[in-house]
């Protein structure tokens, strides 16, 4: 089986983030495991009637169980998948602040999330990241109140190496 091509990745990524953003923000953090279409069909035909037509390489989204609360390094720690899943998606929300914030910011971690929660200058973005077992990944981003999608693979290095160490 050949691994799929980073626009096929990009696409499943931009699908997952479009459903996410169907739901609305506020949503807890999300993982999705990524699944060679023709396989999962095979493993359940059932699916073949939702799928459409199955185009070879291709990868479906596969909704998991809701990511437990915590540090999302920590949670991301904990994830291990079986050899039929060849990538993963992870949608998260976040608070961003300017740079200049920074120099304000409270030395203690458990106050800087509330900080910044109630910083005047923040804001919100949903982040979605996918890798692909063999190291491929792509990104996204959208701040809210702008329906304007960042469509760039290295906008999270830090979540990347996370999702890739799931499959280690």
């Amino acid at each position: 089986m050949s691994s799929p091509d980073i626009s096929e990745l990009t696409s499943v990524v931009l699908e997952v983030e479009r459903h996410v953003a169907d739901l609305g923000w506020d949503q807890p953090s999300q993982v999705y495991a990524l699944a060679d279409t023709s396989d999962l069909v095979a493993r359940e035909p059932a699916l073949a009637a939702h799928v459409g037509q199955i185009v070879p390489g291709s990868l479906t989204p596969v909704e998991q169980e809701p990511l437990p609360v915590g540090r999302l390094d920590e949670v991301l720690a904990g994830i291990g998948w079986p050899p039929e899943v060849l990538g993963c998606v992870l949608v998260t929300e976040l608070v961003v602040l300017p740079p200049s914030a920074e120099q304000e910011a409270p030395y203690e971690e458990a106050d800087i999330e509330l900080w910044a929660a109630n910083h005047p200058e923040r804001q919100d973005v949903r982040l979605a990241v996918g890798v692909t077992r063999d190291g491929q990944h792509a990104s996204c981003l959208r701040v809210r109140g702008d329906e304007e999608l960042v469509v760039d693979p290295d906008l999270a290095d830090g979540l990347v190496d996370g999702l890739l160490a799931t499959f280690r």
